[in-house]
């Protein structure tokens, strides 16, 4: 009874930090690569590399093939919250463009 739970919280934390990751990854693809220099944060080519690593050890124990609280998915979650943390708010803002008034955009 008690390893089914712990089981169960483990394949949690997994799938969470398989989305983690997968939302970093898609943010970074999805941003333009000027902005990530504009901010002075590493290039896009790295973060992709990073955050493509990350994606694959955290899917790796999503399917419980690597272990949720190996030092690989650690560094994986690690790497992804510093993107998400750091970097993200970052690049966000160098796309928004002139077209918004003083209470938003219109």
């Amino acid at each position: 009874m008690v390893f089914g739970v712990l089981d169960l919280i483990y394949w949690v934390l997994g799938v969470a930090a398989f989305g983690m990751s997968g939302f970093a990854l898609i943010h970074a693809i999805r941003t333009p690569a000027r902005a990530f220099a504009i901010t002075g944060k590493q290039s896009k080519q790295l973060w992709l590399i990073i955050l493509a690593f990350s994606t694959l050890f955290a899917f790796s124990a999503a399917v419980q093939y690597l272990p949720v609280l190996g030092i690989l998915t650690i560094i994986s979650v690690i790497a992804s919250g510093i993107y998400l943390a750091d970097v993200r708010p970052a690049v966000r803002e160098i796309g928004k463009g002139g077209n918004s008034g003083p209470y938003g955009p219109w």
